[in-house]
């Protein structure tokens, strides 16, 4: 019989999909309002993989991710994505949102990202929140799944996924050592 342990803490993270950087700074000081400073964000780069978001968003859109200082338990994410979900809703006019948030956190192990809609590869976390696997990390590359979003998969991105992987690794450190000393 296994036994369950105590997970280690995760890097959380937010993609976030705009049209005016303006909207991208209002909502980023709502993250930071609730969630804790940024501790690392991307430069902006245009997102184009799809046509999915144009009619509601407008063009062009441009994806950042933000990467936040303080270390999250794994099983937070239902509720950051509920915490989102209202962001945006306050980001909404006529049915058509200014920003789109994407929370996820990352582990040594892989880059997890939460959802209100289920698909074949996503788990049931509660209150109508999914998880899913998006990148996995394994002998020293994140690996895709078929379902993995093509914006997860660009090296201009992954570059700071690997840069935020190695930020864990400091933060969950600095993180031990102040609760030993407690």
């Amino acid at each position: 019989m296994g036994t369950p342990l105590i997970r280690s803490k995760a890097l959380l993270l937010a993609g976030v999909l705009y049209t005016q950087e303006s909207r991208y700074d209002e909502a980023l000081r709502d993250l930071e309002a609730h969630l804790g400073g940024a501790v690392m964000e991307t430069p902006p780069l245009p997102w184009d993989y799809s046509a999915y978001y144009r009619n509601e968003m407008g063009a062009p859109l441009y994806r950042k991710f933000v990467f936040f200082r303080e270390l999250i338990e794994q099983d937070a994410l239902a509720p950051i994505k509920l915490f989102t979900n209202r962001i945006e809703q306050k980001f909404t006019s006529e049915g058509r949102r200014s920003v789109n948030l994407d929370p996820g956190y990352l582990t040594p192990a892989k880059l997890v990202l939460a959802s209100t809609k289920d698909f074949s590869h996503r788990i049931y976390l509660k209150d109508g929140i999914f998880a899913e696997v998006t990148l996995m990390y394994e002998r020293g590359k994140f690996i895709p799944h078929k379902n993995t979003y093509r914006d997860y998969i660009d090296e201009r991105f992954q570059r700071y996924f690997y840069l935020a992987r190695n930020l864990l690794q400091i933060l969950s450190s600095a993180d031990t050592e102040q609760a030993q000393k407690k």
